[in-house]
């Protein structure tokens, strides 16, 4: 017992050493009679800490090995700091690249689950499953001869992942098709972008960033030139709506990017840390697109970290109208440092503020127009007799009736989305007066 205790008081006490040795960020440490920012390691609790490995390890109920402990050991080490350092082992490190990246391995789809099995909701132009004939209601019944119904949605989604060259069997069940389809395709890398533009009406563009990745800054760029190209050379995009809803955050430069797109100087975001590496400030640089074009962003409570960053600083420099409700609150950076063998720690490093120095740490962004989410009824239902409806009435002066003007596409059951279009509708007519 004495020779184990021993052993690992060892271990750690070089491992520890070496950390802080490595480590020139960190400031110099003072002996402090046990408080925080001591220079030598408290021996006391590192006893008891191998007492317990010791402990744990041999009377466990279960057998662990050291390994799986020392693993543990360093992931609680950071749970308790706060909710959002910690500890990636391979996996969880390796789905935190492709979630930043927008890359991964596999065949393109994107799916829902359904009746027990994975509905295809469309396939990625150009991808493996798109050339492989896979459509739009497809069922996967079975993945390389395993029924879908014995997995949970994340692990058939894992399934279906993989290397980039490395085959998979799947086995469709397609409305009109007596027999089941099976297919063999080989998986590639996919890119699956964040961003989601469309025109709304015909001069009110819609851009959704569903999170913040490597490239989400070209991606936005380049839909909001296309949202502003139309045939004929007097029409121009008269207002903007950026969805920032149910949007975790993610990347922070492409965040500050699109940030720059609307702002020609002035600050973006800054943050401040212990170490002279968390310490960074953003600046915007000249040659924004769309002018003064009005622009509103979409937040909610899901709305977090980076992109509450992108709506905060817009905000601070009067650039958008933030509509919608209050978002998270989440107002820590996050720095991922690998270790060289795949596995990594994820630390908050520093807090984050926007250009007026607002922490938006556990406050979040708060609407300029606070809109819930809500049902709308409406309350007219039937068509009242007009004046072109009577017997015998009297035409306009070209003998034309005005056509109605259509309503947005896309935005029947969405009140908030309504309500932007309602406020840059009237940035427009204000103008035109």
């Amino acid at each position: 017992m004495k020779q184990m205790c021993i052993k690992y008081f060892v271990f750690l006490s070089f491992f520890t050493s070496a950390v802080i040795s490595a480590n020139t960020d960190i400031p110099e440490r003072e002996q402090n009679n046990g408080k925080v920012g001591e220079a030598r390691l408290p021996l006391q609790e590192l006893r008891i800490f191998t007492q317990v490995f010791e402990q744990v390890r041999r009377g466990y109920v279960d057998e662990v090995t050291d390994i799986q402990l020392l693993e543990s050991a360093v992931a609680g080490l950071l749970l308790e700091l706060d909710p959002h350092s910690a500890y990636l082992d391979l996996e969880a490190h390796k789905k935190l690249q492709e979630s930043a990246s927008g890359q991964y391995g596999g065949l393109g789809i994107e799916i829902s689950a359904k009746r027990g099995m994975l509905e295809v909701i469309a396939p990625i132009d150009d991808s493996p499953a798109q050339k492989a004939g896979i459509l739009t209601g497809d069922l996967i019944h079975e993945i390389n001869g395993e029924p879908v119904r014995s997995f949970a949605l994340p692990e058939a989604i894992d399934k279906l992942r993989g290397p980039k060259g490395s085959p998979i069997d799947l086995t469709i069940l397609r409305e009109g098709k007596d027999k089941p389809i099976s297919l063999n395709i080989t998986r590639d890398i996919i890119y699956s972008s964040a961003v989601r533009s469309r025109l709304l009406t015909n001069d009110i563009g819609y851009i959704r960033i569903s999170q913040f990745q490597e490239n989400s800054d070209k991606d936005f760029i380049a839909a909001l030139k296309k949202l502003n190209e139309f045939d004929n050379p007097n029409d121009v995009l008269k207002g903007l709506i950026i969805d920032l809803r149910n949007n975790p955050g993610g990347l922070i430069p492409p965040a500050v990017e699109i940030a720059d797109v609307f702002l020609d100087d002035g600050l973006i975001v800054y943050t401040e840390g212990r170490t002279p590496s968390a310490n960074q400030t953003f600046l915007a640089t000249p040659g924004k697109l769309l002018g003064s074009v009005p622009i509103v962003i979409l937040i909610n409570g899901g709305t977090a970290s980076a992109a509450e960053i992108f709506a905060g600083a817009l905000q601070d420099h009067t650039r958008a109208a933030i509509l919608g409700t209050q978002s998270f609150g989440k107002g820590s950076v996050q720095t991922v440092i690998p270790f060289g063998d795949g596995r990594a720690i994820k630390l908050t490093t520093a807090r984050y503020f926007t250009p007026l120095g607002r922490s938006i740490q556990a406050e979040g962004i708060i609407p300029d127009i606070n809109i819930p989410r809500a049902e709308t009824t409406l309350l007219e239902s039937a068509r009242l007799p007009r004046e072109r409806d009577l017997d015998g009435h009297l035409k306009g002066p070209d003998g034309h009736y005005s056509s109605q003007q259509s309503e947005a596409k896309g935005v029947t059951n969405d009140n908030q989305l309504k309500e932007a279009i309602h406020i840059l509708k009237g940035f427009t007519l204000l103008r035109q007066g």
